[in-house]
């Protein structure tokens, strides 16, 4: 008995010592605190803060689909040949869209310092992609929808007033945008995509202000030299709306041009607007000049000297709003616009427009709608929208 228990008890010796072993062997690590994303509402809803930062972030966007008919003059419809007769027809243009933004904000002693980008991925049509034409580096026919490519619509940094970066030009964005419509250039307004040095004053008291520098896009709009565009605008704001203006100095052609614009908020359920737009044209008319389809430099790319531009948004409810818009130039080009958005909860939007568009005196040398195949031409466009 004596030895047996012995054994036993050197038996569980050795059991409790690897026992021991094996505990010492695999420590748990005491858990760490959670550290949850916390809520900024400094800058509006949907920021939140980045982690370990003091930098508020809000991520953001839409997805669009768009299917549009009708002349292709209007921008809205498309052209195909029939893969069995080879006629030349129409067709519908349709795209979809995913847009990516994302914004952030923070407080320094300088001021906020924000950022904003938006970039846009899109799949369809182009108004003649669907006509057959060959390609003799791939000896195929192109023809068709694809994906169109990825575009960087805006990527800029604001610290206080200074802005720098990828924008649209003050020209449009300071004044505003023509209406509410979706196709908003039947008679265009200015230039958009350019690289910005810009600086904002705000009075605070509904007057404020912009001066900025810009690069241009495309092959007449974009510099050509050390000396940038120019643009600067002035706004009064109050609760009636609202009247501003802005000059551009086109320095690839050495042409000065303006846009003037009045807001009035009727009532609630009614708001109006009208824009007039002037440039001078001397070096712009020069056929030499015209080397793409616009060939009209950065800002006044219009018919002619002046163009004007008016329209109204009134809202049955809140849901439903009813917007327009007409526009017409000093080369009688012409263009109306009108459409139904409904919302049909909050978030998801469907928007129905129909567009005329007519085509004024056009210089032989061409111009901005120089691929309208008639005088007078219709379309429409249906378009659903997810924002988030």
């Amino acid at each position: 008995m004596n030895i047996k228990s012995l054994l036993l008890g050197s038996a569980a010796a050795l059991i409790a010592v690897s026992g021991a072993r094996a505990a010492d062997a695999v420590t748990v690590a005491e858990p760490e605190p959670a550290e949850y994303v916390k809520i900024c509402d400094v800058y509006g809803a949907g920021y939140f803060y980045i982690p370990g930062t003091e930098t508020c972030l809000r991520i953001g966007g839409y997805v669009r689909y768009d299917a549009g008919f009708g002349d292709i003059g209007s921008f809205d419809g498309a052209r195909a040949t029939d893969v069995q007769s080879g006629k030349d027809q129409g067709t519908w243009k349709k795209n979809a869209r995913f847009t990516l933004k994302t914004w952030t904000g923070q407080e320094t002693e300088l001021g906020t310092l924000k950022t904003y980008t938006e970039t846009r991925f899109n799949f369809g049509n182009t108004r003649s992609s669907g006509r057959a034409s060959y390609n003799p580096f791939t000896e195929s026919y192109n023809s068709g929808a694809y994906n169109s490519g990825v575009s960087l619509n805006f990527a800029w940094i604001q610290l206080g007033g200074l802005r720098v970066g990828k924008d649209e030009s003050a020209f449009d964005t300071f004044i505003g945008y023509a209406g509410n419509v979706i196709q908003d250039t039947l008679v265009p307004y200015g230039g958009f995509d350019t690289n910005v040095v810009q600086y904002y004053f705000d009075a605070g008291n509904g007057f404020s202000a912009v001066v900025s520098l810009e690069e241009g896009y495309g092959n007449v709009g974009t510099i050509d030299s050390y000396v940038p565009h120019v643009v600067g605008g002035v706004k009064w704001t109050q609760g009636w709306g609202s009247i501003a203006g802005v000059v551009a100095y086109d320095s690839n052609y050495e042409e000065v041009v303006g846009k003037v614009r009045l807001d009035v908020n009727v009532n609630d359920a009614l708001s109006l607007w009208v824009m007039g737009g002037y440039g001078t044209d001397d070096n712009l008319n020069d056929p030499a000049n015209v080397v793409d389809a616009f060939g009209r430099g950065m800002y006044k790319i219009w018919g002619g000297n002046w163009a004007v531009w008016g329209g109204g948004t009134y809202k049955f409810n809140e849901k439903t709003s009813f917007n327009v818009q007409l526009s017409y130039d000093d080369w009688k080009n012409a263009g109306v616009a009108a459409n139904i958005a409904y919302t049909v909860v909050p978030g998801f939007t469907v928007t129905a427009e129909v567009d005329y568009q007519h085509v004024g005196d056009i210089p032989a040398y061409g111009y901005a709608w120089a691929h309208a195949e008639k005088k007078n031409n219709w379309g429409g466009i249906i378009r659903f929208q997810r924002d988030f």
